[in-house]
């Protein structure tokens, strides 16, 4: 190992010599035009809007309004963020007071800019069937990722991605945009940390992972710009190398979840004021709103769900990229000793299932999988399980191994005899074979509670919101639409609150 450090520590100077091949996107003539756009459910009558720029802003703006030809509404935020070796500045800006389930068209505020368009979020409490798309462990696409090879097209999609992508997952969320209305996105984004796993990148040094995240943010922005994308962190967030030999090269601007917290931290909501008339609840509701932490951990409702996102990476006992964690990431803590389960106890305990019946769970590292214990995190199930079965969480979704999965429902290694007729114990599924430079993981061993398992090509998951008893899940084949698996779930949620 001697010498591989050795050779580690003379690649900064390689990559000063060698930054013209760094594939970064080209910087606009107008610094101040918006890239890298994204939306978020901010409230249950707001929508934040995030972007980057290459130049500082002292004011944000973004004009709305219901017609593409009236954006007479204006929001502003001040200042901008941006962190040593980033070439961008993240800006925010949340727009209030709007009309539920309507379709508002946006503008950001730049000389260079164009209008697009989302709906405004659904009251919590609306029976309406709608949609949501789970996305997890999206890397880049194309010759720094290479995540794809393939150079096959199709005819143009609206939203317009590049012809190159229409074949990958989000070519597929592009084709079907009018099929869902937000997304959940639970941990690993760019896998811009992989940098080294390409040669090329090597000589490049750590430049390699910031112009691979201005790449991802870029190929992600046609469908994050018109649909409410919803973050929270995985592994591939808390670092710039997952390598032990390769941390010193990592610059402090890059550690520590620094480009994930930038990104996403004013875009991503506290937990809503409660929507149930019942006043424990409120008072719970309010508990939970002063122990969230967006983007690490917070919840948001939309119609008939209410929809928790945790940080299964730091701030509870043994968390793997904690400062004692086995990944040796030695990241967080982000909250106060407790701050994240306090918060996930009061939330779970407010949800009022006579408005919000549907209590969905989203994290990156599962406690349930196919193929054997090093695809299953111990301490996460420690800390999140006797919760989620205590307040009847009815879906667990996660991410990490690179394939997509469904269970039966299940509670500590339990399996569930009601199966997906009013079980007690939560379902949990796997959505992570997205695609991304690490390919997708075989399935392997098989435990006898597996329902699904399916690694052959790039694949994401749909909920589908049916009614009020009635949650269908699909698994898409990327390449092709396809529906791999599909189940129902059937949950009579005739308590109230549930307390198990």
């Amino acid at each position: 190992m001697v010498g591989f450090t050795t050779v580690l520590k003379t690649l900064p100077a390689l990559a000063a010599s060698a930054l013209a091949s760094v594939n970064y996107p080209t910087i606009p003539t107008d610094l101040t035009t918006p890239v890298q756009q994204r939306l978020a459910v901010y409230g249950p009558n707001s929508v934040s809007v995030g972007w980057n720029t290459y130049e500082q802003l002292n004011q944000s703006c973004v004009t709305y309004g219901t017609s593409a030809d009236d954006l007479s509404s204006k929001a502003c935020s001040t200042g901008s963020s941006t962190y040593s070796t980033s070439r961008t500045w993240s800006s925010a800006v949340v727009l209030t007071d709007l009309t539920p389930a309507t379709t508002y068209y946006y503008k950001i505020v730049s000389t260079n800019s164009t209008v697009d368009h989302f709906l405004s979020p659904r009251t919590p409490g609306d029976k309406t069937p709608f949609n949501l798309d789970v996305v997890i462990d999206l890397g880049v696409y194309g010759a720094d990722g290479f995540t794809i090879s393939s150079t096959n097209s199709k005819k143009d999609t609206i939203p317009y991605v590049q012809p190159a992508l229409n074949h990958t997952t989000i070519g597929r969320l592009a084709d079907t945009v009018d099929d869902y209305e937000i997304i959940i996105h639970p941990g690993d984004f760019a896998y811009a940390d992989d940098w080294y796993l390409k040669l090329a990148n090597l000589f490049d040094g750590t430049e390699a992972y910031q112009s691979i995240l201005e790449q991802f943010y870029d190929q992600l922005a046609p469908i994050a710009a018109r649909k409410p994308y919803m973050a929270s962190p995985g592994n591939h967030e808390a670092d710039c190398s997952e390598i032990p030999y390769l941390l010193e090269l990592c610059p402090e601007g890059q550690k520590n979840f620094t480009d994930f917290m930038h990104r996403f931290e004013k875009t991503m909501p506290t937990p809503f004021t409660s929507s149930s008339t019942n006043t424990t609840a409120q008072a719970l509701a309010t508990q939970a709103k002063s122990y969230a932490l967006p983007p690490f951990w917070y919840s948001f409702e939309y119609g008939m769900a209410h929809i928790v996102m945790i940080n299964t990476e730091t701030d509870f006992t043994d968390a793997p990229d904690g400062t004692d964690g086995s990944a040796d990431l030695d990241s967080g803590p982000f909250g106060k000793q407790g701050q994240q389960l306090e918060f996930l106890k009061a939330d779970l305990a407010s949800v009022d299932r006579t408005v919000t019946p549907w209590l969905i769970v989203a994290g990156h590292r599962p406690w349930y999988s196919t193929g054997g214990s090093d695809n299953i995190c111990d301490s996460c199930q420690d800390a999140f399980e006797e919760l989620f079965y205590t307040y009847g969480v009815d879906l667990g979704v996660f991410g990490h191994v690179h394939n997509s999965q469904r269970f039966t429902p299940i509670y500590n290694g339990t399996v569930d005899s009601a199966n997906l007729t009013d079980p007690k114990a939560p379902m949990y599924i796997i959505a992570s074979g997205a695609g991304n430079i690490e390919g997708l993981s075989d399935v392997g061993t098989e435990p006898d509670y597996t329902e699904f398992a399916y690694a052959d090509d790039y694949s994401y998951a749909t909920l589908k919101l049916l009614d009020e008893q009635h949650l269908q899940i699909d698994f898409i084949r990327s390449s092709t639409g396809a529906v791999l698996d599909s189940s129902t779930l059937y949950k009579s949620h005739a308590t109230q609150f549930v307390v198990q």
